[in-house]
């Protein structure tokens, strides 16, 4: 009887031990960066030092995790930082290119203008009724051509201004991310550096 008492009791410390680990393994590899410090802050064992200092003890392995999980999150904005800055020095092209292309149509427009009352087109004469029907084709031509760069210019700034929202956003919460992250971190090497320093002086 007492055989199957100690054996059911070794079979409990290792299921909860077990189920502790597993708990362990998918908080740390879960969750946002923050919600990672909270549990690694939550698992880390609180003991008083000779000093009656409180002090946190954080496993190795945890905080070597931590660090990687870090790492990958920081890697990952950056590069949507670059891919955002990317896509505005693109919006930006695009609409130097357009107002290039305006000025040159309203250029045409202001010579097509200052010709429409000439009666000689390409070295023939045509009457004035022909003439004017053939220039304000023209005329109408450029100001559709005219229209369709303005639609692209607006188009193009909105994408840009919505573009450089994005990149004011991804850069805040890079730096708030950032800053929470060196907080968190230097509080660790605190709390490691005491820890040393505790046990150098024992």
């Amino acid at each position: 009887m007492k055989v199957l008492k100690f054996t059911f009791f070794i079979f409990l410390a290792s299921f909860a031990t077990s189920l502790q680990a597993q708990e362990q393994t998918e908080s740390i590899n879960e969750g946002t960066i923050d919600q990672q410090f909270e549990f690694v802050l939550r698992k880390s064992g609180n003991f008083r030092g000779t000093d009656g200092q409180s002090y946190e003890a954080v496993k190795r392995s945890m905080l070597l995790t931590l660090q990687a999980h870090t790492i990958d999150s920081l890697n990952t904005l950056q590069g949507k930082l670059n891919t955002t800055r990317n896509t505005v020095i693109t919006q930006q092209n695009e609409i130097n290119e357009l107002k290039t292309n305006l000025e040159n149509t309203q250029n045409t427009l202001n010579t097509t203008n200052a010709e429409k009352n000439s009666m000689s087109l390409f070295g023939l004469q045509m009457s004035k009724t022909g003439y004017n029907i053939l220039m304000w084709s023209i005329i109408a031509g450029l100001f559709a051509l005219l229209l369709i760069f303005i639609y692209k210019f607006k188009n193009s700034n909105a994408i840009t201004k919505s573009a450089k929202s994005a990149l004011a956003e991804v850069e805040t919460e890079f730096e708030e991310h950032r800053r929470v992250a060196l907080e968190r971190e230097q509080k660790v090497r605190r709390q490691l550096q005491d820890e040393i320093n505790k046990q150098k002086g024992n």
